[in-house]
């Protein structure tokens, strides 16, 4: 995101412009490998995660003067991506194969085998988290962000004990994707 641009956007009611501008840069790059991860979820191609992220960087700049405190930071970022992921969604192209998919970077550290069983791994769940129904699939990735049964809650709008059904029936499922006995 241009950082140029927004320098020069006028000031906001109960927010300074530059306070605005080191919020949205701080709360980017302590989030920025979760938000990938999470854009990768609903994305199909590097570069749909690409547009994706950059649809989540906008959103929390436009949202961030309307930030109450109501809840932590993390959770509002996630709300607002959960909300441009589903409008992706909405409006997705055709998907690409899993093929043309892009994982994390390699860890430089791995060993070969290790990094290529590690790699196998990673999509294999990504691939079996893309199969959960959506509502499953929003409680999981948010799960794995570590965000807390409260915290998905908020970001979805949905009781705890709901979020607690999901998750049980999303690990299930998984399970079974992934071939392993319930």
């Amino acid at each position: 995101m241009d950082t140029d641009a927004l320098q020069t956007d006028a000031a906001l009611p109960g927010l300074a412009s530059q306070d605005r501008l080191a919020r949205f840069e701080a709360l980017l790059a302590a989030n920025r490998p979760a938000l990938a991860r999470l854009a990768a979820s609903y994305a199909t191609s590097p570069a749909d995660r690409d547009d994706l992220l950059q649809e989540i960087a906008m959103g929390l700049w436009l949202a961030l003067p309307g930030f109450r405190a109501e809840c932590s930071e993390r959770t509002f970022l996630f709300r607002i991506a959960h909300n441009r992921c589903i409008s992706h969604l909405a409006r997705r192209r055709p998907q690409v194969s899993l093929d043309e998919l892009e994982l994390d970077p390699e860890d430089p550290g791995l060993t070969p085998d290790t990094g290529v069983a590690d790699a196998q791994q990673a999509e294999r769940l990504q691939d079996a988290v893309r199969r959960l129904p959506l509502t499953y699939r929003q409680v999981i990735v948010l799960l794995l962000e570590d965000l807390d049964y409260r915290q998905i809650a908020e970001v979805l709008g949905i009781s705890e004990t709901n979020v607690g059904a999901r998750l049980t029936r999303a690990r299930g499922l998984l399970r079974t994707h992934l071939g392993e006995p319930r």
